[in-house]
């Protein structure tokens, strides 16, 4: 437990997710051109007991279930929402500095310099970079929604790709 203001939150495990327990479900729907809304808010991991799903002590973090969704379907491109139109360098400081493009090299850099907080746009980050990995092709916007669409029409958001 951790204490936070106006009490305490319990602290778990957030395990990066190995598989999608309905991806079959999932991959049926989008054959049938449904649009599929999936993995949203993570998750509680299951491990498999006796042929029987448990559920563990733990929470999958949404942004990293996205991504591995993603891969898992061969998307092209992986959109995550959030509550910033951009993914910015010096977040909340005086040389906060927004980006348009990001390459997954230059993404871990930042990572290791520590540029992403923990909770909040780490996870999105990390998320972008295992889902590219060495893809050529595979992209990752980062933005706010936008009723507009500026952002799937690519004049708001942060790009990551190769």
């Amino acid at each position: 437990m951790v204490e936070v203001e106006g009490g305490y939150r319990r602290i778990v495990a957030t395990p990066k997710p190995m598989e999608i327990v309905e991806l079959d479900a999932i991959t049926a729907l989008l054959d049938a051109g449904q649009v599929v809304i999936a993995c949203g808010g993570g998750g509680i991991p299951v491990l498999t007991q006796d042929h029987k799903l448990k559920g563990a002590s733990a929470v999958i973090e949404k942004d990293t279930a996205a991504g591995r969704l993603a891969e898992l379907i061969d998307a092209d491109m992986l959109i995550i929402l959030t509550g910033t139109q951009k993914v910015c360098l010096n977040y909340k400081t005086a040389d906060e500095r927004p980006l348009d493009y990001l390459t997954v090299e230059e993404a871990r850099r930042y990572i290791e310099e520590g540029q992403f907080e923990e909770g909040t746009m780490l996870p999105k980050i990390q998320a972008a970079v295992d889902y590219i990995g060495d893809s050529a092709i595979r992209k990752v916007l980062i933005t706010k929604l936008d009723p507009n669409g500026a952002a799937i029409g690519g004049t708001s958001g942060t790009m990551i790709g190769k």
